[in-house]
């Protein structure tokens, strides 16, 4: 069943989340995950959410998503995502 990454992402150093966007797609696909929407433009609906940006991502598998962030090509880039962002994100469990 494949597990979906949701990210509520605050962009606050453009220049620096570019780098970031550029440099994570492949470590993204070597684990097995695939970009399913990656978007600014977001519309609130209910509850008070109002997301500046979102990011989703599908992988195959828990572990390959756990493994992708974990991994030695990821290292680098993760303090660029935290220099330039904040964000919440949570794991979807697919039972379909």
């Amino acid at each position: 069943m494949s597990v979906f990454l949701l990210i509520d992402v605050t962009v606050t150093d453009e220049a620096t989340y570019a780098q970031y966007m550029a440099r994570v797609p492949p470590v993204v696909e070597r684990h097995g995950g695939r970009y399913v929407v990656r978007s600014s433009q977001v519309t609130p609906e209910t509850g008070g959410w109002a997301p500046q940006r979102i990011v989703m991502i599908e992988f195959p598998s828990l572990a390959d998503l756990r493994a992708c962030f974990a991994s030695p090509e990821y290292a680098p880039l993760a303090p660029l995502r935290a220099r330039s962002t904040r964000n919440r994100s949570v794991i979807i469990e697919s039972s379909a």
